[in-house]
């Protein structure tokens, strides 16, 4: 009894704490947790009118449908793809930013550089793929006007199914670049300056500074952050690849996500839809728990 005397007395004295915690407890048992509860209807056949507990209990069928579905090996290879490959690609930029602006010298040009990279940041989903259409459309993009210019032939850049993956990683690195250096900025203003000094008093060059001292300096929050982008690996965005969806490149745009939308909003195939992201949050899960202890390993930095 003395450990939960000594417990309620610590949370009694620090009341206001808990009490700030609150909200943020409040939600994630609201909108996170207490929607697992509808995780069942994977393992029914769920009926509206008859309610969760009163569908019936159907086992693994919705998943083995999904498995030997014609369509299952093309939407994970589009997925894996498009996520490994714009995980690959993108994840070093905004390393790389951050090296570089912390190497300006001018506080005011940094600003004005930061200001630029970090607005597309701002732009709606919806917004950037108008902009897409607009500067890649074959007859008025500015695009399709250089390529013509400078004596090639005009590219329809989405109806074509090769160049999806192109144009989703290349905005994907436009819009989140910027964005995404912000920690590693504030990594690297953590480090000690006076390690810096020391590099200086010993005739390193820049190069030498960022090699030696900020790249080690940021390394556990590199490892952190490629450990939660590689929990995501299967959780590519919904709301772009569905709007850039055309019926001439659907071979490579349909993904996982807009798959299990068209099945479960637009087909009302509720149990179905909700196995398959199931199966999509397991890999996620596997993954990031494999990465983990990977890291864990080999550089002793780790998530958990």
């Amino acid at each position: 009894m003395r450990p939960m005397r000594r417990r309620l007395s610590r949370v009694l004295t620090n009341w206001q704490l808990y009490l700030f915690l609150l909200p943020t407890v409040a939600y994630f048992l609201i909108f996170r947790y207490y929607p697992m509860y509808g995780l069942q209807i994977a393992f029914r056949n769920y009926k509206a009118n008859k309610g969760i507990w009163g569908s019936a209990w159907v086992g693994l069928k919705n998943f083995e449908r999904f498995f030997h579905t014609a369509d299952f090996g093309r939407l994970l290879t589009n997925t894996l793809a498009v996520s490994v490959e714009n995980l690959l690609l993108s994840f070093p930029i905004p390393i790389i930013l951050a090296l570089l602006l912390n190497q300006l010298p001018s506080r005011r040009y940094k600003k004005l550089v930061q200001t630029v990279i970090y607005a597309p940041h701002f732009i709606s989903t919806v917004v950037l793929v108008g902009i897409i259409f607009l500067f890649f459309s074959p007859s008025s993009g500015i695009i399709n006007h250089l390529i013509a210019a400078l004596g090639g032939t005009r590219i329809h850049f989405l109806a074509e199914a090769s160049w999806f993956r192109s144009l989703y990683i290349g905005s994907e690195i436009w819009q989140s670049a910027g964005w995404g250096s912000i920690l590693y900025l504030a990594a690297l203003s953590g480090i000690n300056p006076e390690l810096h000094e020391a590099a200086i008093m010993d005739g390193a060059n820049k190069y030498q500074r960022v090699w030696h001292i900020d790249i080690p300096g940021i390394l556990p929050t590199v490892v952190i952050m490629f450990i939660l982008n590689s929990g995501k690996v299967m959780a590519v965005g919904f709301e772009k690849a569905y709007l850039m969806q055309t019926s001439l490149n659907i071979s490579a745009s349909e993904i996982i996500a807009t798959y299990v939308y068209k099945r479960g909003l637009l087909q009302s195939q509720f149990s179905f839809s909700t196995a398959v992201g199931v199966f999509e949050s397991v890999v996620n899960l596997a993954l990031i728990c494999t990465v983990n202890y990977i890291s864990k390993k080999v550089s002793n930095s780790s998530l958990f």
